[in-house]
Parts: structure tokens; C-alpha cells; sequence
């Protein structure tokens, strides 16, 4: 419906943010266990053939978005999936990792989810959903890159990331250097 009623030609994506739950019999960990939780996340839809592409597209904004918003990059690092814990629908799998001082921790994940979620809805609708050029002729299946974020977790890591302390005069000052952009006050 978005690509039609937009016109929107392959690549483009749709985000959006919002509410999510999560069944966690054990929540724990302050904000990465909790059952409701505030996340941001895009469907990026490309042609077959140009997924890693954009697959490795995404996972240099993301993580840019983060250094850009004044995350030190040395607290960052990059989380491949191996073969065994892909989930089934993914081609590949990273996420972004922050070190907190409870231990390197998920931030953000980025999946190539090829064309299985809209392969699936088709089956199930019997509603083809593949896209059609009018110029080259081509029909396909969209691939789709997700990358997803938690609101709550990219805020901890800001705030923690930000949290400073400096020796004026002999006694020692708590500083929150937030980026401008994400500073309450200018």
C-alpha cells in the first residue's frame, strides 16, 4: 500500500516507532530485559540482488547515527551473527554493542531478512506481492533490510556515554556532556 499510494520505486524504506512487548520470563537488567518497551524501526525494501548491498549500507548509517550524536566509537562495536543463531528468515544478522559497566550490551540490530516476510503474507493472502517495473519489465519479491533500536537503550547509552566527572579546584563535578542535539537546553 505505502509503495503504491507513494509511487515509490525499489530502494525505499518505511519506519516507524512505537510500542513493543515481549513475552521475558525473567526481566532483568534494568531497561534490556523489560516486557514493554519503545522501539524505532525501518522496513527497507530493495531489489534481490542489491540486499548485501544495502544491508552493509545500514549498518555504516547506524552506526554513524550514534558516533554522530556524540557516543564515543570506542565503546561501540559490531555483533555478526554466526550461521547457528541466525533467525530463520535472516541471510545476516549484526548488532551494535555498547560497552556498559555491566558488560557488553545489544543496542541495535540490523537483519537481512531477504524476501521471507512478504513471501509468507503472499502465501497466506494469496495476494502476490511482488513489484513490478513498468520500464525494465522486471517482477520480483522485494528484499528487506530491518534495522531495529531501542528508544530506552539508545538513551541509557547516551546518558551514560555523556555522564562525566572533572576536578575544579579540588573537588570533583559531575558533568553531563550531552551532544548539542540531544541537550535539553541550548
Amino acid at each position: 500500500n505505502v509503495q503504491t499510494t507513494g509511487r515509490l520505486k525499489p530502494p525505499f524504506g518505511v519506519a516507524q516507532i512505537g510500542k513493543s512487548f515481549r513475552n521475558e520470563i525473567t526481566p532483568g537488567n534494568f531497561i534490556f530485559r523489560t516486557r514493554e518497551f519503545e522501539q524505532m524501526e525501518m522496513e527497507y525494501f530493495c531489489p534481490p540482488e542489491e540486499g548485501r548491498k544495502w544491508f552493509d549500507y545500514w549498518k555504516e548509517q547506524r552506526m554513524a547515527w550514534y558516533v554522530g550524536l556524540g557516543v564515543n566509537p570506542d565503546n561501540l562495536r559490531w555483533r555478526e551473527h554466526e550461521s547457528d543463531e541466525l533467525a530463520h528468515y535472516a541471510e545476516a544478522t549484526a548488532d551494535i554493542e555498547y560497552q556498559l559497566p555491566i558488560g557488553w550490551k545489544e543496542l541495535e540490530g540490523v537483519a537481512y531478512r531477504t524476501d521471507f516476510d512478504l513471501k509468507r503474507h503472499s502465501e497466506a493472502s494469496g495476494r502476490t506481492l511482488e513489484y513490478f517495473d513498468g520500464q525494465t519489465r522486471e517482477r520480483f519479491t522485494p528484499h528487506v533490510v530491518e534495522p531495529a533500536a531501542g528508544v530506552d537503550r539508545a538513551m541509557l547509552v547516551f546518558l551514560v556515554d555523556a555522564y562525566d566527572e572533572e576536578d575544579v579546584e579540588g573537588e570533583t563535578r559531575t558533568v553531563l556532556r550531552l551532544h548539542p542535539k540531544l541537550a535539553p537546553i541550548k
